[in-house]
């Protein structure tokens, strides 16, 4: 729902996990979400992961390499470059293994480094023996959609304990974000929003720069102006963070229909509200795709400390846009 707001008095929310917090009790016009999958990061993969048929998951041959064809589709699918082959030098491993439990047949899933150390493992749901001995293709499939969202949580964990251990990585300091400015606003918009979210989105985990190079992402706002009719306008502010590899990271949008010629001349203090509120959302994008929420993985047996081998790759964000209530998002998990 959208309302009329006199000049000066526009105000902006953004939606993250709640509303944030508002300026008093002045109205909130503007409404916005990043995407409900912009709440959490995308998988953060090995270079590669070989699925090799294996003959300890209770299967026929041919099953067994059925089964692994299905997990490496079912994790790439998660953005996990998964692979149904021998492994390469190089190459991170998924061994499969079942057992019998209760009459039921438990998948289990372990993750290998490439220098051969078990860095995790992971249990399927209890599965009926017989469709699974006789390797019947609708159990394997279920087993395999199954497990790929909890090898992609490992994974995520994994990632997470090598970055903790990285003084490189995101979660050991600040983002640095090229902010290339804002277009497409009337008035003095696009210098006034430029220079107010220059000042409100730093904020100790986050730095702006003035170059491309070395940063970790690219910020960019957008204005579209549209008149409804004689009396009303429809404004809409677009913040879009990529990361360093070029793919969009996440989205912020502020819509709003407002008395026409609002924003006609100065921005004023429209212009430090819309950004201070955009900043967060913004904020909260670069977290969901740095890897700082997430929590590290050890190696079974060691409870802390650093993984024995490193993770190719940085963090990426999903590139499934959702849209609800007139705001996109792209995450990245």
């Amino acid at each position: 729902m959208t309302m009329s707001v006199p000049p000066l008095r526009l105000f902006l929310a953004i939606m993250l996990t709640g509303l944030l917090a508002g300026c008093g009790d002045l109205p909130h016009p503007f409404q916005g979400n990043p995407g409900a999958t912009a709440m959490r990061l995308a998988v953060p993969p090995p270079s590669r992961l070989s699925v090799p048929a294996s003959a300890k998951a209770m299967l026929p041959g041919p099953a067994s390499a059925l089964f692994a064809r299905d997990i490496s589709q079912t994790l790439l699918g998660q953005e996990v470059p998964a692979v149904a082959q021998l492994p390469r030098p190089g190459d991170w491993r998924l061994e499969t293994s079942a057992a019998l439990h209760e009459g039921m047949v438990v998948p289990s899933f372990s993750i290998f480094s490439p220098s051969g150390e078990l860095r995790g493992t992971v249990e399927g749901s209890p599965l009926a023996p017989e469709p699974w001995a006789r390797g019947e293709p609708a159990a394997l499939s279920l087993a395999a959609n199954d497990a790929a969202p909890k090898l992609a949580s490992l994974l995520t964990g994994i990632q997470a304990a090598q970055m903790q251990s990285d003084p490189r990585s995101l979660m050991n300091r600040p983002a640095k974000v090229y902010f290339t400015g804002v277009t497409g606003a009337p008035g003095d918009g696009n210098v006034s929003l430029a220079r107010q979210m220059a000042a409100a989105l730093p904020d100790g985990g986050n730095v702006i720069q003035n170059t491309a190079s070395g940063a970790d992402f690219t910020l960019r706002g957008t204005v579209k102006l549209s008149s409804l009719n004689k009396t009303t306008d429809h404004v809409e502010i677009v913040w879009t963070v990529d990361a360093a590899s070029g793919k969009e990271a996440g989205k912020v949008a502020q819509l709003n229909d407002i008395p026409a010629h609002t924003l006609d001349g100065y921005w004023g203090d429209i212009s430090i509200v819309v950004a201070r509120e955009a900043a967060g959302g913004v904020r909260q994008v670069i977290t969901n795709n740095s890897g700082r929420t997430n929590k590290p993985v050890s190696p079974p047996g060691a409870p802390s400390g650093p993984p024995s081998g490193a993770l190719p790759g940085g963090q990426r964000g999903h590139t499934v846009e959702k849209k609800q209530g007139g705001v996109s998002g792209r995450s990245s998990s």
